[in-house]
């Protein structure tokens, strides 16, 4: 009999799941997503090679919350597993605040204290914990566990994390905290294994998605990262703003009397790509098209990344290596092209055939600073944290994945 773990990254309108089997290494056994919560819910769970196990609609599901929607995916993990035993559930936290810095078992107490973070990352924390609440009712004695994106940052220096405010809000806990950390750790964790060399230098990871950020990493730790207080700071973003002068959101108050859900419901939906283009949020979509506001959300995308992390090499003191990952990241040649353009001046210097075909390495030979294209895996990073808080014995068996 083998053990297992469910990992469960909740939205507002979704829930992305991923099951683990663990013995003496974890291989992932089936993954899916439950989507359009609060429309027409359905569900796709695939694989580990991407075949379809199960599909399923909810076509007058409006009313569902993730309690009654997480119910099927557990339902299913039960019939999947057979006689293995499910040992653990393990939930992506957006925010941990200075209170949760390592992965923490979720009790009613430790809820009450994540939902007081809830207005640092209004579109995350509040589903992240409600898939918690949801987990906990639906299998009571079933451990659950939170991974927190803020905690891999924790390593920031002092400097990093401070605002030019008065000593009382930094007391109250308004600093910069980073964010995207389970991605950050997977991709140190994968240096170490494919590139130690460069692992133990001075390495700046972009992660760049629907929500983006660039972390600079000294021997695998966080040094800064572009985002700060909440996950709305730095690199545009899908719908986010990404950095924005304080002043304008103290005119959009003064001069068009907004309110704070107003100016939330701007800066974190309407705004980053989508707002620049009017088009789509989707860089795909952008990319597709010939329409001039969308090549300019395009080159404003390319210049902040490479804006923020030029900016990161002055902790590193100079670049050794540069990551890319998450989907755009992973997926866009183009935009990986683009930024390395504007930083030719660090040394960088692309092979365009490489980067075509999305290699691992995108840099030529001559290149003073190595470019990877290193796939993220969140999920993974979640699930080894859930058996190193089960069992430390089995912490230094989890093989890299």
């Amino acid at each position: 009999m083998s053990e297992a773990i469910l990992t469960l990254n909740a939205g507002s309108s979704s829930i992305k799941f991923a099951l683990f089997k663990f013995n003496h290494a974890l291989t992932n056994i089936a993954h899916g997503e439950m989507a359009d919560i609060g429309e027409i819910p359905h569900f796709a769970i695939h694989g580990p090679h991407g075949e379809l196990l199960l599909e399923q609609s909810w076509p007058h599901g409006e009313a569902l919350n993730h309690e009654d929607l997480l119910s099927p995916v557990l339902e299913w993990v039960d019939e999947h597993l057979g006689p293995d035993k499910l040992v653990a559930c393990g939930h992506r936290i957006v925010h941990g605040g200075d209170i949760f810095t390592a992965p923490t078992r979720l009790d009613d107490a430790a809820l009450a204290k994540l939902a007081t973070l809830d207005p640092l990352a209004p579109l995350h924390e509040p589903h992240n914990l409600a898939a918690v609440k949801a987990a906990l009712a639906l299998r009571p004695g079933l451990p659950q566990i939170g991974c927190f994106d803020t905690s891999f940052h924790k390593t920031m220096p002092a400097v990093a994390t401070r605002f030019a405010l008065p000593r009382n809000l930094r007391d109250e806990g308004v600093r910069r905290y980073g964010f995207h950390g389970l991605s950050y750790e997977y991709i140190a964790g994968q240096l170490r294994a494919i590139a130690p060399g460069l692992a133990s230098g001075r390495v700046i990871a972009a992660h760049l998605g629907n929500g983006a950020s660039a972390c600079a990493m000294s021997n695998g730790q966080s040094l800064d990262s572009s985002m700060g207080f909440t996950a709305l700071d730095g690199l545009i973003m899908g719908s986010r703003t990404g950095s924005l002068d304080a002043g304008v959101v103290l005119y959009l108050m003064q001069a068009h009397g907004m309110s704070a859900d107003e100016i939330t419901d701007i800066v974190y939906k309407k705004s980053g790509l989508l707002g620049i283009s009017g088009i789509s949020s989707d860089m795909r979509v952008l990319l597709a098209s010939k329409a001039p506001e969308a090549a300019e959300a395009v080159e404003s995308f390319t210049y902040a990344a490479a804006q923020h992390i030029a900016a990161l090499t002055v902790p590193l003191g100079g670049l050794d290596g540069l990551v890319f990952t998450a989907g755009i990241g992973e997926h866009a040649p183009e935009i990986r092209a683009a930024i390395c353009a504007k930083l030719q001046w660090l040394g960088i210097v692309i092979d365009p055939l490489a980067n075509a075909q999305n290699a691992p390495v995108i840099s030529k030979a001559t290149s003073a600073v190595e470019v990877m294209v290193i796939p993220t895996n969140e999920e993974a990073m979640i699930a080894r944290h859930c058996v190193g808080l089960l069992s430390q014995a089995f912490a230094g068996s989890i093989d890299q994945m």
